[in-house]
């Protein structure tokens, strides 16, 4: 954690690349070192959160292939304050039907350095003229 406990850059980047080896591996023993206890995660500004480590398990099983899956993903730190940060986020996954995304993640941290609300902001090639 940077100074005063508080996040930085750096911390922000180390979680991104935490997250993402998470996605790539089997099960859903990683989320309790990246997500507190009673997190809140939203798939999309419309979605409903899910909330608590056991909806997140299940959504996280539900919502990938597994440690199979082929993609790649790169992102840029936009912004850090405090306990909050927000991610760009590129995946491109290498079947077809599971696309190519751009995302903006809201994250906001616990004082360990865990994420208790992480919410996404998915958008797809096909919404690229916004109507």
């Amino acid at each position: 954690m940077g100074q005063h406990g508080l996040m930085d850059h750096e911390d922000v980047r180390s979680w991104v690349a935490s997250y993402e080896r998470a996605w790539r591996s089997g099960g859903t023993t990683a989320l309790p070192g990246l997500f507190t206890e009673e997190v809140s995660y939203s798939v999309s500004p419309w979605a409903p959160a899910v909330e608590g480590m056991a909806a997140l398990e299940e959504l996280w099983e539900a919502e990938r292939e597994g440690p199979e899956e082929s993609f790649e993903m790169s992102s840029k730190i936009l912004a850090v304050d405090s306990d909050t940060a927000v991610v760009r986020v590129a995946v491109d996954y290498a079947k077809a039907d599971a696309g190519r995304w751009r995302d903006l993640w809201v994250l906001r941290f616990a004082t360990d350095g865990r994420c208790s609300h992480f919410e996404e902001w998915p958008f797809a090639p096909d919404q690229s003229d916004g109507h």
